[in-house]
């Protein structure tokens, strides 16, 4: 079947083969809300306080406020579009709805770029800090002992997917609690302690001309854009699961608008409160902020291994949960025939295995080959920071297209059914579109990305080269995310 455009051809398949790719319907809105929740916590364990060096408390807490208008503009969007379209292609269908297979297609690159990637990351995390646990801090374990620490991870962890969703969105609410129970117990500690000092949000020395609030200028503020957006980055998964949610059109934007909330109030926190006990200087270049905060306020004695379990709940949790992510990305773009349809495959579990074997692979395979490659005693640093940077830039372009996504649609499809709209509408969608080219200006303007914005080039050419020469020839009609487009596009034919 040919596209009117003409620019893809559509085959059609039987029952059989879509019987073969299902999904189980098994989340409310509160499983939900732990897996949005889950996927970003990890982001007020470490990595924001870098923005600390460049910004002072004040720049990064403005940087925060401007980044966290962005997301809930984002989330408000992602809300009306997830109930409209409730596809587990997420991202990738909206825009897919709005601008055609080319401009879905790339969106859904770049969520794959970002899902399949940033548990690389973390697993990196994960892997040191098991060495402390079980070889005590200064250790020097072989990179072979650190690598089956990575093995370990993403076979526990994708086999516990593979198994069945519901054990899956579970064992997510039990990670996510447990992080959100770490953070309480800090801000708690502080709150009767008495170890907040607030000269220490100010400790960072200003530059001539400069006060304390913003001591390395305004200009600050734009720098640590990208880091403020640690505290959000990942909320945007959770349309994923809307072919897996028990009431998409009311448990998606509940679980969406209440996640944001709960990140928003954890951020401000964790940045005010741990600014304030280890202060601004010594928290900027700390790899472990919260272990520090929790140094300072409880004193911990056997400090290595109780904290380096601090830290490990807030990994995990975001591990866990994004691997499910990537897992539903692959096999929605599979299923509709963009990438190779073998990995939508479900089994008798209705969990897709085969997409979720594939990107622990391709992850694991980023890590290691990188790590190989840097053999001096910095290596694991520098895969941590190519493969974040790679993931960041990913993230931020997704954001632009499903926000332009919500405009085409607002104007092009205004009788598409919505059973939520966002309070914010058009207006709202246009802010965030220009905060999330704000952001992109930002992670650019850093040299040191430039290594992963180059990756990201890269990747989504070999994309495009797969698209053209092969894929858009054997698209398929009866994807729910093809099946839908295809109606409006008809239908605004007819028009």
């Amino acid at each position: 079947m040919k596209n009117p455009k003409k620019l893809v051809n559509y085959d059609n398949v039987d029952q059989h083969y879509l019987e073969k790719r299902q999904l189980k319907p098994s989340a409310g809105w509160i499983l939900l809300w732990a897996m949005g929740v889950g996927a970003v916590i990890s982001g007020d364990f470490f990595g924001w306080n870098l923005g600390l060096a460049n910004s002072g408390f004040g720049g990064l807490l403005v940087a925060t406020g401007v980044m966290a208008v962005m997301y809930f503009c984002m989330v408000f969007t992602v809300a009306e579009l997830s109930a409209a379209l409730p596809h587990a292609g997420g991202f990738f269908s909206f825009t897919r709805n709005a601008f055609g297979p080319i401009g879905g297609f790339i969106c859904g690159l770049t969520d794959v770029i970002e899902y399949v990637i940033t548990p690389a990351v973390i697993v990196i995390g994960i892997g040191e800090y098991m060495n402390v646990l079980v070889f005590g801090t200064g250790a020097d374990p072989s990179i072979t002992v650190t690598i089956l620490w990575w093995a370990l991870a993403y076979g526990l962890f994708v086999l516990i997917n593979i198994i069945g969703v519901s054990l899956s969105l579970r064992m997510g609410l039990v990670f996510a609690g447990l992080a959100a129970c770490v953070l309480l117990v800090f801000y708690g500690g502080v709150w009767f302690n008495g170890s907040f000092d607030s000269a220490r949000l100010f400790d960072i020395a200003a530059d001539p001309g400069n006060g304390p609030w913003f001591p390395k200028g305004l200009s600050g503020i734009f720098v640590a854009l990208p880091f403020a957006m640690w505290f959000y980055l990942a909320i945007e998964q959770l349309p994923l699961a809307a072919e897996e949610s028990h009431d998409a059109a009311g448990d998606m934007p509940r679980a969406l608008i209440l996640g944001m909330v709960t990140l928003f109030i954890f951020s401000v926190l964790t940045l005010t409160l741990n600014t304030g006990v280890v202060g601004a200087n010594n928290l900027a270049t700390d790899e472990a902020p919260l272990a520090s905060g929790f140094i300072k306020v409880f004193g911990v004695g056997d400090a290595a291994r109780v904290l380096t379990l601090i830290a490990l709940v807030g990994l995990i949790a975001s591990f866990h949960a994004i691997l499910y992510a990537y897992g539903r990305v692959l096999f929605a773009l599979s299923r509709a025939g963009y990438i190779p349809r073998f990995l939508s495959l479900t089994g008798k579990r209705r969990t897709p295995y085969v997409a979720l074997i594939a990107g622990a692979v391709i992850g694991f395979g980023c890590a290691l080959v990188i790590t190989l490659t840097k053999p001096d005693t910095d290596s694991n640093s520098h895969v941590g920071s190519a493969l974040l940077n790679m993931a960041v830039f990913g993230a931020v372009i997704s954001y632009a297209c499903v926000m332009a996504s919500f405009i085409k649609l607002r104007i092009s499809n205004p009788h598409l059914p919505r059973p939520y709209r966002s309070p914010l509408g058009i207006p709202g969608a246009i802010v965030g579109l220009l905060l999330s080219l704000v952001a992109l200006i930002a992670t650019l303007s850093d040299r040191s990305l430039l290594p992963a914005v180059i990756g990201v080039v890269v990747f989504l050419m070999l994309g495009m080269i797969y698209f053209f020469c092969y894929s858009r020839h054997h698209l398929v009609a009866q994807a729910p995310e093809e099946e839908v487009a295809l109606i409006a596009e008809a239908e605004h034919e007819l028009v």
